[in-house]
């Protein structure tokens, strides 16, 4: 079995509702996830009642087709 050659440390801290602050390596500044109206209306909340910001599916997707 192969060596582990890289371990991410990533610390995810809840702000309020849904969003939240993720200190990932290599970033100085925290990464901001959390819902825009689209994905809001999914959990039931209205428009405008979130300060818009990327989910973690938009991160994903965009490291996939990276």
């Amino acid at each position: 079995m192969s060596e582990v050659t890289y371990v991410s440390k990533v610390r995810i801290e809840r702000v309020q509702g849904l969003l939240r602050k993720a200190f990932v390596p290599a970033e100085s500044t925290p990464v901001l996830f959390g819902v825009h109206d689209e994905v809001a209306e999914h959990y039931k909340a209205a428009p405008g009642s979130y300060e818009p910001h990327a989910t973690t599916l938009d991160y994903v997707v965009a490291a996939a087709a990276g």
